[in-house]
Parts: structure tokens; C-alpha cells; sequence
């Protein structure tokens, strides 16, 4: 009995040791694709042809990411404005000085469900990791 035991633990620990890094991996990947998107969507937004984010780019936006494996319709996108105005609105751009804001999230999932194995509490299913940034507008009419 305390041979099987032994045998159970030691199976349960092998399997989480050979299989967590690789869910690490997706989940520090998942990280760096949306911190590289909110990047580069504030580079683009910012810049002095533009001063805005507006549906356009958040759709393209939600195509690149789905070519990686995001469900594009689970990625949230919250765009914001330092002065409190529409940073969406391609008629009334953000001029140079404002800060635009860009947060994007995707739910965790199940992704971490093996921790389980060894006893830590993996985040809920609907929690969910996010990506930020502020760029000052450069836009200038």
C-alpha cells in the first residue's frame, strides 16, 4: 500500500514537472503578444496622422492576435483619454499633449488547471491577464 502511495505522488508530481513549464511558456507568450499589440496600437494611435484608436485598428488588432490562438472575441479592449475625451473618435482626435490610454485583457482560462497537481489554486477561469500602456498624442490639425 505505501508503495502505490509513493508510486501515485511520485506520477502526480512527474507529470506537473514535465508539463508546467510548457503551460508557462503559453501563458508568458499570451503576455508579451498582448503588451507587443498595446505597443504597437499606441504607436500607431498616437502618432501625428492619427491621435485616436478607433474600431478599425481594435478589429485588425483582434486579427492579429487571433493568428497566434486568442479568441478574438474574448480580448477586451478599454481606450481612454488623459483629458476625459472620446479616444475612439477619428472626427475629434486627441491633440499633442493628451495621453492616450490602451488596456487590453484575455481571460486566463483553464490554462493553469495542473498546478492543481502540487496544490496551488490556479486563477479563475474568467480572471484575466492584461496589457497597458499610455502614449502621449502627437497629433497636431
Amino acid at each position: 500500500m505505501k508503495q502505490i502511495l509513493i508510486f501515485v505522488l511520485f506520477a502526480a508530481m512527474l507529470c506537473w514537472i514535465m508539463f508546467s513549464p510548457i503551460y508557462k511558456h503559453v501563458l508568458i507568450v499570451r503576455q508579451a503578444l498582448l503588451q507587443k499589440e498595446v505597443d504597437y496600437l499606441l504607436e500607431v494611435g498616437a502618432n501625428a496622422d492619427h491621435g485616436y484608436i478607433d474600431a478599425a485598428m481594435i478589429e485588425k488588432s483582434r486579427e492579429r492576435l487571433s493568428r497566434f490562438g486568442l479568441q478574438p472575441d474574448n480580448i477586451e479592449f478599454v481606450v481612454s483619454a488623459t483629458d476625459g475625451k472620446d479616444a475612439t473618435n477619428p472626427a475629434a482626435p486627441l491633440l499633442r499633449g493628451t495621453g492616450l490610454s490602451l488596456t487590453m485583457s484575455y481571460p486566463f482560462g483553464r490554462l493553469l488547471e495542473i498546478d492543481r497537481l502540487i496544490g496551488l489554486t490556479p486563477p479563475a477561469p474568467d480572471e484575466r491577464m492584461s496589457a497597458s500602456g499610455m502614449k502621449m498624442s502627437e497629433y497636431v490639425p
